[in-house]
């Protein structure tokens, strides 16, 4: 039973965004049209490192792993290769990495070996904004250097606003320097800020497990959208 009351929601979720998303393609045509690849899906943060903290002591590092398996379980559903860069809290480190500092650039190496060592990738990662003031919300799509990578953020900017926050008029950019992943990635590459953690509204969508389904769901069709087009 719980396998039925699990799966038979995931199933809902991706079709309901997949036809909204592609309203002139019939679903599994969509499918069946993919171009070979691997959606690299990298939960943000994790291990020494929890990320932004919610007035409430939430840690996006949980959040981001959360969306992030409900995304690969829709990729096993729909038969997409997917990798997650990790599947849990906990990370190993090599010895030397022995401060938070050392922690975080050693896991950013190693997720971007993976990343560049997959061939035919596609790069989502996961992360939830913060600020000081709980005014700013909405989610942001930023993108990396490598080719494709603004088309991806478009594309995934304009489904998130449209299927899930209608009003927000963020929109698709080039994401900071000095984010490693996104700066060094070779494949398509987008980071997406799901919401913001210091404002009361996004922060109650964002421990909604029906919100974080959307979002997956959302994710998947825009990369099935994505992948689709560079196989047209």
């Amino acid at each position: 039973m719980r396998f039925i009351k699990w799966w038979f929601p995931l199933a809902a979720a991706v079709l309901l965004a997949v036809a909204a998303l592609v309203q002139e393609q019939d679903a599994g045509a969509l499918a069946q049209a993919l171009t070979p690849g691997v959606l690299l899906i990298d939960p943000g943060h994790g291990g020494a490192d929890g990320g932004a903290v919610a007035p409430d002591g939430t840690l996006e590092s949980d959040i981001n792993l959360d969306i992030a398996l409900r995304l690969e379980a829709l990729c096993r559903f729909w038969g997409v290769d997917a990798v997650l860069t990790r599947s849990g809290e906990t990370i190993d480190y090599p010895p030397e990495a022995d401060s938070i500092a050392k922690k975080k650039v050693a896991d950013q190496h190693a997720r971007l070996a993976l990343v560049n060592g997959t061939e035919g990738a596609v790069l989502v990662s996961i992360h939830q904004n913060n600020y000081p003031a709980a005014s700013p919300h909405g989610i942001q799509v930023f993108y990396g250097a490598a080719a494709g990578s603004d088309a991806l953020a478009a594309l995934t900017q304009a489904n998130l606003t449209g299927q899930l926050c209608p009003g927000n008029r963020r929109v698709a950019a080039p994401a900071d320097k000095n984010i490693y992943l996104m700066k060094n990635a070779k494949c398509p590459a987008v980071l997406v800020e799901c919401g913001f953690l210091s404002n009361p509204e996004d922060l109650q969508d964002l421990q909604s497990g029906s919100y974080r389904m959307r979002l997956a769901a959302v994710l998947l069709g825009s990369y099935l959208q994505y992948t689709r087009g560079l196989s047209a």
